[in-house]
């Protein structure tokens, strides 16, 4: 018997996504399509979800305007398919969408990195520009940091304002208000 060497047949683009939109998670973990990569990641842990929760209380509580926040909700991007942590967007923006929503009209997303933290931070990012997402919001908690991305053009963002954990972050409008960091550290 000769053992044969072991071949690699890529799947096409299409059969990628067709894969991924077949894909059965276990319960609580959320599979993404990243730049043609399929990525599976665990329920976050507490400090993750605390996070997630002050964010979204202040969002709702000092936000100018009425606004929804959307925990995992699937955008399509020009990238992939991610769900960002929270999505926030006009009242009832989602009202009609489907499970996975084109990312048109959404005002901020935000990531509070966790396991993969390189993906929050450079993949996504890209994705989230390229889709026109006009604020991105990272929490990343192993570098203590808090970064405002806007001014999407082509796949990134002209501008950016990072604060140190415990630092406030202004928000431009129409959220226009200071976001208390103190309590992310």
């Amino acid at each position: 018997m000769v053992a044969m060497p072991a071949v690699e047949h890529p799947l096409g683009e299409d059969n990628v996504l067709r894969a991924f939109l077949e894909l059965d998670t276990p319960p609580g973990f959320k599979a993404e399509l990243i730049e043609g990569e399929i990525t599976v990641t665990p329920p976050p842990d507490g400090a993750h979800e605390t996070a997630f929760s002050l964010l979204a209380r202040q969002f709702y509580r000092k936000a100018a305007i009425d606004l929804d926040l959307s925990p995992n909700k699937g955008l399509i991007t020009p990238k992939g398919r991610y769900i960002p942590d929270g999505t926030v967007s006009p009242v009832e923006h989602f009202i009609d969408a489907d499970s996975w929503a084109p990312a048109t009209g959404v005002l901020l997303v935000f990531e509070v990195t966790s396991t993969n933290p390189h993906k929050d931070r450079g993949p996504k990012r890209h994705g989230y520009a390229a889709a026109g997402i006009p604020c991105y919001l990272l929490v990343d908690r192993s570098e203590g940091t808090v970064t405002l991305f806007t001014t999407p053009e082509g796949e990134d963002y002209t501008v950016h304002i990072q604060v140190a954990f415990g630092k406030p972050l202004d928000l431009p409008a129409p959220f226009s208000f200071t976001l208390d960091t103190g309590p992310l550290r």
